[in-house]
């Protein structure tokens, strides 16, 4: 699949089949995650796999618009140092590559916030992370258990514009 039709096949999955991913595949995406672009190239992430099924279903427990991250095969979760400047920016980066490579590898993904959510301590409690770091997304990701078509998006000429907005 060329680049272009990777961006525009993709989709937020929330229901995933009880395969396992490869640990090669999960290693590649988080190779994948920690390549992406960074301001000053600072990289002041900590990129996560999960895949331990009850760290699985705590994780979807307490967040609330997550609770399919408990059937998940791996979830993804993406801290930054809230400490740098640009965390926010360098980790939705971040989130965005583990996106993508998700897609690449067939697999199906769905971005679930972090930031300003009020289970940002609890998680990273709950997966040993340094303090000083902050949660930015968890990215829930499996096989997926039906074909997911991407969601409408509004005409480009109404998101757009060259050169100056008209």
């Amino acid at each position: 699949m060329d680049a272009t039709a990777l961006f525009k096949s993709r989709s937020s999955v929330r229901k995933y089949k009880p395969q396992v991913i490869a640990d090669k595949i999960i290693d590649d995406i988080l190779d994948c995650a920690r390549l992406a672009p960074t301001a000053r190239n600072v990289q002041p992430w900590l990129i996560g796999a999960v895949t331990d099924k009850s760290l699985l279903k705590k994780l979807g427990s307490m967040v609330e618009t997550g609770p399919f991250i408990a059937n998940a095969a791996v979830c993804f979760a993406v801290f930054t140092q809230k400490n740098e400047k640009y965390y926010l920016e360098d980790g939705c980066a971040a989130t965005l590559s583990i996106i993508l490579a998700c897609q690449a590898h067939g697999l199906g993904s769905c971005w679930v916030a972090g930031d300003k959510k009020s289970y940002i301590e609890d998680a990273r409690k709950l997966l040993n992370v340094p303090e000083g770091y902050t949660l930015v997304a968890l990215v829930p990701a499996g096989y997926p258990a039906e074909a997911a078509a991407p969601h409408p998006k509004k005409p480009k000429e109404e998101v757009t514009f060259k050169d100056r907005k008209i």
